[in-house]
């Protein structure tokens, strides 16, 4: 009688799973942190904050303001909104379609309806928000010094704001901002090859 191969996942397997079903427990904790946290002198400027990061549009205001210098702030616009194309594309048209995380649930009984945003339809994992703000900040501030920390702030801003107004966990916003890195690093090395 031949001896069937034992189905019992293996040491590395159950560390690997134990490990996510730990992450993913200590994501959606922070989360409920963040949401039964009362802060009312937040929720109003990190709601306008979230909905005017929408399609990147801070990022193109500050683009187009730079760009209207020659020089180094022409080129950080440049730079910028080409890492925010690399960002987003990946983070909507790659990330999102493959892990399919569902959004965070807001129950009607919520305590504090008033700082939340629109609830996007794509799937949570990772935040485009962010991916692209950090992107921006990153690709910017290596071509223009002067903007590396305000940029930066305003990056993580807006990824905490999507936590905050309730579309996002702090899990998708790390990997937001992972991506948006990556991004803005595929960007500078590729205009320095073009050098």
């Amino acid at each position: 009688m031949l001896d069937r191969p034992s189905h019992r996942p293996s040491p590395e397997h159950r560390a690997r799973r134990d490990l996510m079903r730990d992450l993913a427990a200590l994501d959606q904790a922070l989360y409920e942190a963040v949401t039964v946290t009362r802060t009312p002198a937040l929720d109003s400027a990190l709601r306008r904050l979230s909905a005017a990061a929408d399609h990147s549009k801070i990022s193109f205001v500050t683009a187009g303001l730079l760009a209207l210098f020659p020089g180094r702030p022409r080129r950080a616009a440049v730079l910028g909104l080409a890492a925010v194309g690399v960002a987003s594309t990946t983070a909507n048209l790659l990330g999102k379609r493959l892990v399919r995380r569902p959004r965070p649930h807001r129950a009607e009984d919520s305590p504090f309806p008033g700082r939340h945003v629109p609830m996007p339809a794509s799937a949570s994992f990772p935040s485009g928000h962010t991916a692209s703000a950090v992107a921006f900040a990153a690709a910017v501030g290596p071509a223009f010094p002067v903007a590396t920390v305000p940029l930066g702030l305003l990056a993580c801003a807006v990824g905490y704001s999507r936590i905050h107004t309730g579309v996002h966990y702090p899990g998708d916003v790390i990997a937001g901002a992972l991506l948006g890195t990556g991004a803005a690093a595929a960007v500078l090395a590729a205009a320095r090859w073009d050098d």
